[in-house]
């Protein structure tokens, strides 16, 4: 049995509506969409991005827009346009570690969503959403090879918005020793 994230059904909830008023179409037009490269540089030259995106890494990173919004606590991805969503309150004041492990996470969303895949999927808890766990996966693989510590990496899983039996099923689908 899995817990509803109300972050996540709130967000899904939101996107199904623009969709059935036919908002969305306003929204990608009202999106300036910056350059991803502009604001997060070197990023085509690491390797857990060029796991993500294999040979298209440059390619797609060249083409990838972000979006600032005071519309959500960290970043996500537009699932309208593709585009990278961030706070730019997270980025002032969230741990660097935390904000690049969450690019890293994002990327893997940007990949699934060019690839036609439902990042909002109702039909699975946050933390059973095959999408989820490969982002995440992701990230704990990229915490690894920078040498962080168990203890650390459970600290990056855990949010505000995860019950503690969700915390708990998520690291031991990633294999972290919580």
């Amino acid at each position: 049995m899995w817990t509803i994230n109300w972050r996540d059904a709130i967000m899904f909830r939101a996107f199904r509506f623009l969709r059935v008023l036919r908002l969305d179409k306003l929204i990608l037009f009202r999106s300036l969409g910056y350059p991803f490269s502009d604001f997060f540089k070197g990023f085509e030259d690491v390797e857990a991005v060029k796991r993500i995106f294999g040979e298209k890494t440059k390619e797609v990173l060249s083409g990838l827009k972000v979006d600032f919004t005071m519309f959500g606590g960290y970043m996500g991805v537009n699932p309208f346009n593709g585009h990278l969503m961030v706070n730019p309150r997270y980025l002032n004041s969230g741990d660097r570690l935390d904000i690049y492990l969450d690019l890293i996470h994002e990327l893997v969303h940007i990949r699934q969503h060019m690839e036609g895949a439902e990042l909002f999927d109702s039909n699975y808890g946050y933390v059973d959403r095959p999408t989820e766990i490969e982002a995440y996966r992701y990230a704990v693989e990229e915490a690894r090879r920078l040498g962080k510590s168990e203890e650390r990496i459970c600290d990056y899983l855990k949010t505000e918005w995860m019950s503690d039996d969700d915390f708990r099923q998520l690291a031991k689908a990633l294999n972290v020793k919580c």
